[in-house]
């Protein structure tokens, strides 16, 4: 199982879809990175060189944020939009959904509201005697 900085990629799939599994890849990425490698995307990741794998990290690792640096940087910005307290900030720090979407009816798992219809936790009907 080749290893691209720190993440297996599994084996048994093709490379374009393999290197989606790497957090900040995913399938428009993959096919750019293989594209600029000269690699076909079809090929199995358990046939690929191991001059091929390193092309492919030497890529990733000189053009992209991936993985633990991405996700620092996310954090940060999210931090820095809950200091200042703005809308979003405050979204984040409410867990609430931050982009706009409504949240009459549809955030149940974001809030964490168990199902309070009417057919849910119904208790069957007493069987006649």
């Amino acid at each position: 199982m080749p290893r691209i900085s720190g993440v297996p990629i599994p084996d048994n799939k093709i490379i374009s879809v393999a290197l989606t599994y790497i957090y900040g890849i995913g399938s428009v990425l993959s096919s750019k990175i293989l594209k600029e490698a000269q690699i076909k995307p079809n090929v199995k990741a358990s046939l690929l060189k191991p001059e091929e794998l390193n092309l492919i990290k030497d890529i990733i690792e000189k053009n992209y944020k991936i993985e633990g640096g991405l996700r620092r940087e996310i954090m940060t910005h999210i931090k820095r939009l809950k200091d200042i307290g703005s809308w979003r900030g405050m979204r984040h720090m409410k867990k609430l959904p931050v982009r706009g979407q409504t949240t009459r009816t549809n955030t149940r798992t974001v809030k964490g509201n168990v199902r309070k219809t009417m057919g849910s936790g119904r208790k069957p009907a007493a069987t006649p005697t």
